[in-house]
């Protein structure tokens, strides 16, 4: 049996509410996420509007800050969205990313688990995954780069001390902080990222680059602390 007709939300739309009128008339601030969403996608398809879907996308993906994570596949999973609309948003997803990056600047002094958290976040929006990074710290502590060093699954993710502080010798690093993010939101410690964390300490010593922090990335709406990040260093724990 054939599946009920969707109403079509931009017909139904008066043209002068429509996201185009209401772009010109009132600039870009004034749009919903799934409205601005709507102005790149341009055209829905033959049974679901632009707008509709506009808001299955940003619904699949948790929020629109979500499809900053997205992959080509990811996109094309959806009847409107060929390969050509799937690396335009893609295009524009990256450029949103780097445009949060640098503007911290291209090479910020990393002297505080906060400042940490401030630089790694545009990367760890809408992760589904946990992925761990790498930030090699020059003897001033500005950033001199980068890394992600694994990407895991939803259970989690691995880093071996010998992969991280290869990344340090290779960047001439001073320094380094490491982080990786909890997908659930709470950046609170694990057993396995207390053992993780004292056996990088460890290794620190070994090789004579200072391990700064440890800090793992969540959300202040599911962190304990409200705080949206877990910092070892500033909890003693280093």
């Amino acid at each position: 049996m054939p599946l009920p007709e969707l109403p079509n939300r931009l017909l139904e739309t008066v043209q002068a509410e429509r996201p185009q009128e209401r772009l010109e008339r009132e600039g870009a601030g004034a749009l919903s996420d799934t409205e601005l969403l709507a102005m790149l996608l341009r055209s829905g398809t033959q049974g679901m509007d632009v707008l509709s879907l506009a808001a299955r996308l940003i619904e699949e993906a948790g929020s629109l800050a979500g499809l900053t994570e997205w992959l080509e596949d990811d996109f094309r999973r959806f009847k409107g969205v060929g390969r050509v609309k799937a690396l335009q948003l893609l295009t524009v997803m990256e450029v949103a990313k780097r445009i949060l990056r640098q503007s911290q600047g291209e090479s910020p002094r990393i002297e505080s688990g906060e400042r940490a958290a401030a630089y790694l976040a545009p990367l760890a929006v809408g992760l589904r995954v946990e992925k761990f990074w790498v930030l090699s710290l020059n003897a001033r502590q500005h950033l001199i780069r980068c890394r992600e060093l694994s990407s895991g699954t939803v259970e989690g993710t691995l880093a071996h001390p010998r992969e991280v502080f290869r990344i340090g010798i290779r960047d001439g690093a001073s320094a380094l902080v490491v982080a990786h993010n909890h997908p659930s939101g709470d950046p609170t410690a694990s057993p396995t990222d207390l053992q993780l964390t004292a056996k990088l300490r460890d290794a620190s010593h070994v090789v004579d680059i200072p391990l700064l922090d440890h800090i793992i990335l969540g959300t202040k709406t599911a962190d304990p602390l409200q705080r949206g990040y877990y910092s070892f260093r500033e909890l003693g724990l280093i």
